[in-house]
């Protein structure tokens, strides 16, 4: 691993849960091309380039300090699932779930690229995410954010149904830039 000069960012992580699944509908926003297709064997440089996308905003970096091995053990595993969202042609965000045991399904990750905040699509994105993770009839359905997580998503969580079930403190070491050119030669 690269060194890092970067300060440890402490966050305040919350866990849900959700133990039914959503009752409401949304419809496509108007006018908008989209599209959701999952990527079962989903090539390594294409899911750090959506994580990337999504995520650097927010601090993800957990997958982008993983090797090559340690990446595809995770994402090709059977029961993890990657969907990813295009919008007019161009990929617009993805999500990931992760069936646990057969009773409980992790959306282990949600989130939309840059250019596509303020469409409208967020909450019908998350409602397909929603109603992936209950395709398979789990008896629970878990995320979790962080204080460094989008500003509403804790609440947009809440409003679809899943209630806050633990929290903790943690802290989160963003990349540095070092690590960023080394990602570079990844994508």
């Amino acid at each position: 691993m690269t060194e890092n000069t970067t300060a440890s960012l402490p966050v305040r992580v919350t866990e849900l849960e959700m133990t039914a699944p959503p009752k409401q509908s949304l419809p496509v926003p108007v006018n908008i091309q989209t599209a959701i297709m999952g990527v079962p064997d989903i090539p390594l440089p294409f899911y750090r380039f959506l994580y990337l996308q999504v995520g650097r905003r927010w601090n993800w970096v957990d997958r982008l300090r993983l090797g090559d091995a340690e990446l595809a053990a995770i994402l090709h595993d059977k029961r993890n699932c990657v969907t990813v969202l295009y919008v007019n042609g161009a990929p617009a965000g993805f999500f990931e779930t992760l069936a646990v045991d057969e009773d409980t399904v992790e959306l282990s990750h949600f989130g939309m690229f840059e250019h596509a905040l303020g469409l409208g699509l967020g909450k019908w994105f998350l409602l397909q995410a929603l109603y992936a993770a209950w395709n398979t009839s789990p008896k629970i359905v878990r995320v979790s954010t962080n204080t460094l997580d989008h500003p509403r998503a804790l609440q947009l969580y809440q409003r679809f149904g899943f209630s806050p079930v633990s929290t903790h403190d943690a802290t989160v070491q963003p990349l540095s830039d070092a690590e960023y050119m080394a990602l570079s030669k990844k994508l």
